[in-house]
C-alpha cells in the first residue's frame, strides 16, 4: 500500500498497488476491446445506444469496483480509495485517448470521441458512487 500526501488539509489518500495493477488491466482491455469492436458500441447519432450504454455501464462499475474490493480484502472503510486506485489508470491515460481518438480508434467516427470521453466519466462515478453509497440492512 502506497500512502499519498496531498495539499488539502494534509489528508492521506491510500493507493493500493493490487488495485492499481487491477485498474491497469481493465483500462487496457477496455481499450483492446473497443479498438477491436467499439465501431458497433460507440456510433454516430445513436443516441438510444449511447443512452442504453450509460445505464448498463454505471451499475456495472460499481458492481466491478465493490467485487474488486472484497476479492483483495479491503476493509469498507477503505473501499473509496480503492476505487480511486481502481480508476487512476483510466483517469490518466483516457484524457490521451480522447485527445487522439482516431489514432487511438481509428476503427470509429471521431466525431463519437466526445462520448468516449463523457462515457469514461460516467463509469468513474459509477464506480466511486458504488462504494460511497452503503446499504443498511434490517437489524
Amino acid at each position: 500500500m502506497v500512502v499519498l500526501l496531498y495539499e488539502h488539509g494534509f489528508m492521506f489518500v491510500l493507493i493500493h498497488p493490487r488495485l492499481l495493477l487491477a485498474g491497469f488491466a481493465i483500462w487496457f482491455l477496455a481499450t483492446l476491446a473497443l479498438r477491436l469492436g467499439g465501431q458497433h458500441l460507440l456510433q454516430r447519432g445513436g443516441w438510444r445506444g449511447t443512452l442504453i450504454l450509460f445505464a448498463v455501464s454505471f451499475p456495472l462499475m460499481a458492481w466491478v469496483v465493490r467485487r474488486l474490493c472484497r476479492r483483495f480484502h479491503l476493509p469498507q472503510e477503505q473501499w473509496l480509495a480503492g476505487t480511486v486506485s481502481v480508476a487512476l489508470p483510466t483517469l490518466l491515460l483516457d484524457p490521451f485517448s480522447s485527445a487522439f481518438f482516431h489514432v487511438v480508434f481509428p476503427n470509429m467516427a471521431p466525431e463519437v470521441a466526445g462520448v468516449f470521453g463523457g462515457w469514461m466519466l460516467w463509469c468513474c462515478a459509477g464506480a466511486l458512487l458504488g462504494v460511497a453509497i452503503r446499504w443498511r440492512t434490517q437489524p
